[in-house]
Parts: C-alpha cells; sequence; structure tokens
C-alpha cells in the first residue's frame, strides 16, 4: 500500500449513522476500509468479476450525488464504485485544517484503490473528483482502462482561473455561512427537494465537521509556487502520453469550468475521435440535473469497445 499521511487521528469525527437514517433514494450499503485509523467510505455494488467503474465526487457533495447514475450503470452489468472523499459524507473528518491538503487526498486515495486492488476502471470524475481521480490516473495509469471528464480538470498554476473559480474561493475563506446544501443546490439547473437537501448537510452535523470542505477551494493549484503544482505539472505529462480513450462530457451551465475541456481534447492523444458532448440544460452539478442521461452515454460508450 502507498505510504499515508501523517494526521493527528486523536481529532479525527465521524459523523454518526443516524445522520443518514433518512436519506432518500440512496438503498446502497456502505462499505468502509481502514486506512492506519482513518476510515473510507464507498459503494460497492454489482458483479465483482466485471470491470469497475469509478465514480469520484467533488465539492461539497457526497456518494449520494450519484444515485442517479448508479442504477442505470448497475443494469447495464458493471460494477460501481462510489467513494466518499475524507471530509466528506460518510468518511471520516480530520479536524485540524493541516491535515487537510491536496496531497494528502492524492495518498488517501490512491491507497484505497490499491487496498481494493482495482484494474480495468472506467473512471467518471467531476469538480474535486477530476483533480484527484486524474491523479489517480496518472499515479497508477496501468489500472485505468478508460476517462471520462465531466465539468473537472486539472489545473497547475499554468492556466488562467476563472473569476467565478476565485469568488468561490473567496468565500469558502471568509464566509461565516457556509450552508452545503445550498451551495449544492446554486450548482444545479433543477431544484432540490427537502429531503435532497437534508441528505447533503447530513454528512455535517456541525460546523467541526465542514473543515474539509471549507478548504478544499484554496487547495486548487492557482500559481506555479502552490505544493502541487509541479505534481500536476508531471500528471499533465503523462496524460500527453494517454492514449486510452479520454471522454470530455461537460454541460453547457457551468461557468466555474467552462471551457476546461478544450486542454484535454487538445493534448490527450486518447481524446481523439471520441464522441465529446454537452450536457444540455445542467449546471456544474450535472449528475443531479442529467444522472440517467450521462450513465446511459457512459454505457453506450463502454459498449462501443472504447479501448
Amino acid at each position: 500500500m502507498s505510504t499515508l499521511p501523517k494526521i493527528d487521528r486523536a481529532s479525527i469525527l465521524r459523523t454518526p449513522d443516524s445522520c443518514f437514517a433518512q436519506v432518500p433514494d440512496f438503498p446502497y450499503t456502505p462499505h468502509y476500509l481502514d486506512l492506519d485509523g482513518l476510515r473510507i467510505a464507498f459503494i460497492d455494488e454489482g458483479p465483482r468479476d466485471a470491470a469497475p467503474v469509478l465514480l469520484m465526487h467533488g465539492e461539497p457533495a457526497w456518494s449520494f450525488l450519484y444515485r442517479k447514475m448508479i442504477p442505470g450503470l448497475l443494469a447495464a452489468g458493471h460494477r460501481v464504485l462510489a467513494p466518499d472523499l475524507v471530509g466528506f459524507g460518510r468518511s471520516d473528518k480530520p479536524s485540524c485544517d493541516g491535515d487537510y491538503s491536496y496531497g494528502n487526498h492524492v495518498q488517501w486515495m490512491v491507497a484505497w484503490m490499491e487496498a481494493l486492488d482495482l484494474t480495468g476502471i472506467t473512471l467518471f470524475c467531476q469538480d474535486w473528483g477530476s483533480l484527484i481521480g486524474l491523479r489517480m490516473l496518472t499515479h497508477s495509469p496501468q489500472r485505468f482502462d478508460r476517462v471520462a471528464l465531466a465539468n473537472g480538470g486539472l489545473p497547475d498554476g499554468r492556466m488562467p482561473i476563472p473569476g467565478p473559480l476565485r469568488g468561490w474561493q473567496k468565500f469558502a475563506k471568509w464566509s461565516p455561512w457556509f450552508p452545503i446544501s445550498r451551495l449544492v443546490s446554486m450548482g444545479c439547473v433543477g431544484t432540490l427537494s427537502a429531503a435532497e437537501q437534508a441528505a447533503y448537510d447530513a454528512p455535517f452535523p456541525d460546523r467541526r465537521y465542514k473543515r474539509g470542505a471549507r478548504i478544499f477551494p484554496s487547495l486548487i493549484p492557482t500559481r506555479l509556487d502552490d505544493p502541487q503544482s509541479a505534481n500536476n505539472i508531471a500528471a499533465w505529462d503523462i496524460l500527453k502520453e494517454w492514449h486510452k480513450p479520454f471522454l470530455t462530457l461537460f454541460s453547457d451551465r457551468d461557468p466555474m469550468t467552462r471551457g476546461a475541456d478544450r486542454p484535454f481534447i487538445k493534448f490527450v492523444p486518447g481524446a481523439a475521435n471520441q464522441p465529446h458532448a454537452y450536457t444540455r440544460q445542467a449546471g456544474h452539478f450535472l449528475q443531479e440535473d442529467k444522472g440517467p442521461e450521462l450513465a446511459l452515454k457512459l454505457n453506450t460508450w463502454i459498449a462501443s469497445g472504447s479501448k
């Protein structure tokens, strides 16, 4: 297993199971992996001998975000895995700010992937799920067969940062008000029900549990002297030699990531001749707005024999 970050394990918070008692339309039994005292939660459904489809969520969501995609993927016979990032969902939440770093998140999820010995992976990633998921890919490219990137990217400090993202970073850092479900709702074209909003709030019973969600925006590499800038530049060098299929499935109503698909289409060899598409009438969290449609696109793409 990969080397694990050294963190203050005495300060780890764990959201009580009772907080998830009323989560709607998410009947999947959570699985848990202990990484030296840090518990990672994940959904693992479908045949264990099927090639895995790995669904990586972003900020400030959790695997609940994929509830509209999972049924369609399972119906197609896939094994579907959706982990909760550290600090989110049912996964443990360090309460020390210093324990959260981009590098730590990559190490945790690489260790999780290696512990499950996942191979033949189809990666679907969005938002921070792409910043971490693409680093998992470039760490262990032999474990992945294909990638579908949706409303995400791999910033390395060399790229211009859109104004809405800078505004989001300032809000997360300074606002005394950080309403998780409201933030998710603002990233959707459709309307979340009261029960769905409660499900997004469920992992965070009080402000102490929100440290990871608060810190994530500030971890995005926006300058060349960022701690993870060099690692992301190195990851881009690997992606520029990636010849396996690479598909972009962005939405049409996301100012945060508008245009972020273009560098991948231009520089990743595996993106050539793929059926890149824009999902219409969908916001930043396109899994909420168009989950079944995305699952169908992913199933069709995998079934086409893209290798």
